[in-house]
């Protein structure tokens, strides 16, 4: 029969701490995580500080991904944690060029220097316009506008160069007229490796905090 694929979820990229879209990851002080990419293989593992607990990580029928824990007393898993929580969690709800925040009405808002094609529908609601830019790119004179507590954008359209450190990441962006945005492959203590994003960028959500 006929089936469809749905992108449902995306945890963001691996930023050499955690999936940038799981910032609640960094204060799980019972878990180790290992993120290996190579020409051969991609794979992440995770393991526990404690030998005496335990933990699985599933993903059941409906797509959503669950982090069980193992209760000894009651000799049953809890769920520890699930993926997607709530509307922001779902995949480019809120179309290219625009950011989702729950704390906000409506949610989904065009990110600085752009605004709705169709500010009545987005008022209402109805996110599923664009957002365009205030005024075309200069290339060559413009500058970069830094968004902090947010999950990078769907990595579709980027490039990595793992060389490279975060000042050369900005040259090489600036030196190329399609060029979008850029991020630091690795956050720890300002690590190599360079992300550029070509094009549109979407499927981005700000947290509280990161």
């Amino acid at each position: 029969g006929l089936f469809t694929i749905l992108e449902l979820y995306r945890s963001g990229p691996w930023d050499g701490r955690r999936f940038s879209g799981i910032p609640e990851m960094q204060k799980w002080d019972d878990f180790i995580y290992n993120f290996t990419e190579n020409r051969e293989e991609v794979f992440y593992t995770f393991r526990l500080t404690d030998p005496n607990l335990y933990s699985r990580l599933t993903i059941n029928s409906a797509g959503n991904l669950e982090r069980f824990t193992w209760d000894p007393t009651r000799e049953e898993w809890n769920r520890f944690w699930f993926m997607p929580k709530d509307d922001c969690d779902m995949h480019g709800i809120c179309g290219p060029y625009a950011y989702c925040d729950t704390s906000t009405s409506p949610a989904c808002n065009c990110i600085r220097g752009f605004q709705p094609l169709s500010p009545q529908e987005w008022a209402s609601g109805d996110a599923s316009g664009r957002c365009r830019r205030n005024r075309q790119l200069n290339c060559g004179g413009d500058k970069f506008l830094q968004l902090m507590n947010m999950k990078l954008p769907d990595t579709t359209t980027a490039t990595v160069d793992k060389r490279l450190g975060l000042e050369e990441c900005e040259q090489k962006c600036k030196n190329d007229c399609n060029c979008t945005a850029f991020a630091n492959m690795d956050i720890r203590n300002g690590g190599p490796g360079c992300v550029i994003w070509i094009g549109e960028f979407q499927d981005i959500r700000k947290y509280a905090s990161a």
